[in-house]
């Protein structure tokens, strides 16, 4: 992908999480976008109340297309859940995408390096910052959760 090309789907996943801000309770409002092929197969931001997340929603709406895909993603996927289920980076992973670009990073315990260190462990080309300064009025209220990841 072209570095014009890449901005257009980064800004396409700002507008997706643009539009849920103020809707995803204690969870930030993200947005994915899942090219493949330059061809949107999978697009999605946090669900109102905070579930199920972009990444698991544009995913799931990909299926095998995911596949050496790229996936913009607003905000660093999540490396653990409150709930136990398998983490956005873990989803990621395993669809097979060949390369996540991010604009900004996570600070919340759940996320915090462990999502883009899971990716890299699984051998996908990272971007970070791309378009984060754009990015950054969507996480201007998000303050995240400072109590521990569950156990794994």
């Amino acid at each position: 992908m072209t570095a014009s090309e890449d901005e257009t789907w980064m800004r396409r996943a700002i507008s997706l999480a643009r539009a849920n801000v103020g809707l995803t309770g204690d969870n930030p409002s993200v947005g994915c976008v899942i090219v493949r092929d330059a061809v949107v197969v999978g697009e999605a931001a946090t669900a109102p109340g905070g579930r199920p997340h972009a990444e698991e929603q544009a995913l799931d709406r990909a299926g095998t297309a995911a596949r050496g895909a790229t996936a913009y993603v607003t905000l660093e996927p999540c490396g653990e859940r409150t709930a136990g289920h398998a983490s956005c980076s873990e989803r990621l992973a395993a669809a097979g995408v060949a390369r996540v670009v991010v604009a900004r990073t996570d600070d919340s315990v759940f996320a915090s390096g462990r999502g883009l260190q899971r990716l890299r462990d699984a051998e996908i080309d990272i971007d970070l910052g791309l378009l984060g300064a754009e990015a950054a009025p969507l996480y201007a209220d998000y303050h995240p959760y400072r109590r521990s990841p569950p156990n794994s």
